[in-house]
């Protein structure tokens, strides 16, 4: 592997007798070759949240910097104008400080230690607002400022009863329920919104939980955050997302729905279900596909995801990402759209057939809302109007995210980033008339110093006829310095989810430019199951996971090696993680020695014991139709069952990596345990990098830079 030394890395800690002092070392990175490492994707800066000032003139962001030495990551606050000019550094704390808000043009707050602070605009006359024992995990403030959302979390047993009071120190856990455990720890405390008065001063006062008494979470685990609430525009009320379900029930269903809180009555009110509504009887150990949850004249009711509620700009309207069906975590998101007065809903979205990501309203008269959506392998830009009328208002090799109305109301504040530029911040002035004039603009360049030092490859896009007679589109990824007149080893990427689409996302672990600059060609497949080409191209994935999905994986690697002269075929490795690191261990007894190694990081090894292993039943239930104890099988379980990856075992004969991270409780680690083993038992070249302080992620600075050294040593191991 070629390994590129950082002279000077973006973050130097130095540690004083009782403070830390971070200081920033842009520009001042050299390093001695200019291809991507990942030391140099360690070092870069990691753009976060963002928020324009009222009258739109400044913008305030977080960046996060890694200390690999330290094994630590710090947030710094940032403000510049609204077109990219005077950048300053606001934060210089030893704490990261994060979440920026404006108070007004002058003052901003933002989160440090578990509280809310504020400050002017220059850094200076800090005030803490807050004073809770550093409990705050996330705040919004209402419209008029006379009043916040604290969200904090508070103990909860309902699924593993509290420990004797005289055994302190005892580590056992009483569990009674599911949902004892969710993605990365145990399921000992939930998230609750609690508001508070806020003073002239500024000062937070008392504040009251508004799910008082309720054993339900708020923002939802384990990826909710305050985007999951919104004041209405006369501060008075407040639209959050809650399943307010518990145990087993919980952990079989994705019915999530959002209420209007009154903060002058204390009531809530479901504006996705009728207020006579019962939930109908559900077969735990079965798909809901069928069920009469999921009944045509009970979709009215919600019974799927609804989150992320917006109030319009007039009041007069909130809309939310809303799927249809229950136990459908990859339904198609839609746009609903409420009418507080009438209480009528609207799904605006259904002429684009794929899923909205994120919105934000217009204030305009031509637009009413603007979106972000996949659709072939891009992450653009859409507006809709209340007639219906959609347009698309960017069209690049690229993906938006994070939408937010400049408060000029006549631009969007968003972020962007494709397969060889991190995300920076863009500054869109939309058209809706005539979406071609739409103007993109950058404001920020975080990593211009890291860039400016690295050549980059090019990408492709190529698309060729499925096994079904169906038209697949896949990415080719071609390395810095590309010699069409020299052959290459290749890499078959696999994607998970299963239905995350292969956009051009920017990953600093599945890091397509780093895998490049390491010399591979990159085959990246939108294979059957992805978003972005339609909705039944998409679905046909459920039920049939090692049907027409693997199909397309090979159709893409074949048409590769047959048709692109520089992809050398005697030298092909798969790579994948989730449902891709399923795709690598099932490929493995099915590839016709096609491939020379593996890797599979967080896979699904054996689908029986996967369906009890995993936290979320829904998933499982959905996907493989089945519990596999049910003597009425489905055709599709049955065919999932008995094509499960640990049954082909007696076929694989490559070289295989597994990794896991104990941690995972998506996918429990036994899965990796399993592979790894049986490849050793076979007399197969086999190894398995174990992290025992890792989720389904790997998050922490040496454990990413450990992964991406084995990654990459394992394939030239094999491949070069």
């Amino acid at each position: 592997m070629r390994r590129t030394m950082i002279l000077l890395t973006a973050i130097i800690l130095t540690f004083g007798s009782t403070l830390a002092q971070t200081m920033i070392q842009k520009n001042k990175i050299q390093l001695k070759s200019d291809l991507m490492t990942p030391e140099a994707l360690w070092a870069m800066g990691r753009i976060g949240g963002y928020a324009a000032s009222p009258d739109g003139k400044h913008i305030a962001y977080q960046v996060a910097y890694y200390s690999v030495k330290e094994n630590k990551s710090h947030h710094i606050l940032y403000i510049m104008d609204a077109d990219g000019k005077n950048q300053k550094q606001l934060t210089t704390s030893a704490k990261s400080e994060t979440d920026a808000a404006w108070l007004s043009n002058d003052r901003i707050a933002f989160c440090t230690g578990g509280e809310v602070w504020s400050m002017n605009i220059d850094g200076t006359d800090r005030k803490q607002l807050t004073k809770t024992n550093g409990e705050v995990e996330g705040y919004l403030f209402s419209p008029d400022k006379s009043k916040i959302v604290l969200l904090k979390s508070i103990p909860y047993h309902g699924s593993i009863k509290k420990n004797p009071e005289d055994l302190p120190k005892a580590t056992g856990r009483l569990i009674t329920d599911m949902n004892y455990r969710h993605w990365d720890h145990y399921v000992e405390s939930i998230a609750h919104p609690f508001i508070a008065n806020v003073a002239a001063d500024g000062t937070i006062g008392e504040t009251k939980d508004i799910l008082e008494g309720e054993p339900f979470e708020c923002p939802t685990a384990p990826f909710g955050g305050i985007e999951q609430l919104d004041w209405s525009k006369d501060s008075r009320y407040i639209a959050y997302t809650c399943r307010k379900k518990e145990g087993v029930q919980y952990a079989v269903s994705t019915d999530t729905d959002i209420f209007l809180y009154d903060t002058e009555t204390g009531k809530a009110e479901n504006l996705c279900k009728s207020a006579d509504y019962k939930e109908p009887q559900i077969d735990l150990s079965k798909t809901m596909k069928n069920q009469s949850v999921n009944a045509t004249d009970n979709l009215k009711n919600n019974p799927g995801y609804d989150q992320n509620p917006k109030f319009s700009p007039d009041g007069k309207y909130v809309a939310w990402l809303s799927m249809e069906r229950d136990g459908y975590e990859s339904d198609r998101n839609r746009l609903c759209v409420y009418d507080l007065q009438t209480g009528d809903k609207k799904y605006i979205t259904e002429s684009f057939d794929s899923n909205v990501d994120d919105f934000c309203w217009s204030d305009t008269k031509d637009a009413m809302i603007y979106f972000i959506g996949v659709w072939h392998g891009t992450e653009n830009l859409y507006a809709i109007n209340w007639k219906g009328e959609l347009k698309q208002l960017t069209e690049d090799w690229a993906d938006f995210g994070s939408l937010q109305m400049l408060n000029n109301k006549k631009q969007i504040l968003a972020e962007r980033h494709d397969y060889f530029n991190a995300a920076d911040l863009y500054v869109i002035t939309p058209n809706f008339k005539k979406p071609e004039k739409t103007d993109v603009k950058q404001i920020t360049q975080e990593n211009k110093h890291i860039f400016d030092q690295l050549a980059k490859g090019k990408v492709q896009q190529r698309w060729v006829k499925t096994t079904d007679n169906k038209e697949m589109m896949y990415w080719v990824i071609l390395p810095p310095h590309f010699d069409e007149t020299k052959k290459y080893p290749t890499l078959l990427f696999c994607e998970g989810g299963p239905q995350s689409p292969v956009s051009q996302f920017w990953s600093y672990r599945w890091n397509f430019m780093i895998m490049a600059s390491q010399g591979y060609i990159v085959v990246a497949p939108n294979r059957h199951g992805l978003p972005g080409f339609g909705s039944e191209w998409c679905e046909e994935i459920s039920g049939d996971w090692t049907g027409q999905c693997m199909d397309d994986y090979l159709t893409a690697i074949d048409d590769a090696a047959n048709n692109l002269p520089y992809v050398d075929k005697d030298r092909l490795g798969c790579v994948g993680a989730s449902f891709g690191g399923f795709s690598v261990y099932y490929l493995a007894g099915h590839h016709d020695k096609r491939f020379k190694c593996f890797i599979a990081h967080d896979g699904a090894f054996n689908l029986e014991s996967m369906y009890t292993d995993t936290e979320e039943v829904w998933f499982s239930n959905w996907e493989y139709e089945d519990a596999y104890w049910n003597k009425d099988l489905s055709p599709n379980a049955k065919k999932t069952y008995e094509n499960s990856p640990h049954k082909f075992v007696d076929k694989w004969d490559t070289p295989i990596l597994c990794i896991h991270g104990e941690l995972d409780y998506r996918i429990n680690a036994n899965q990796g345990f399993g592979a790894f083993n049986a490849a050793k038992l076979k007399g197969i070249p086999a190894e398995l990098l174990l992290f025992p302080d890792e989720n389904h992620w790997v998050l922490k600075p040496q454990n990413g830079i450990l992964w991406q050294r084995t990654f990459f040593n394992w394939l030239n191991r094999w491949l070069n």
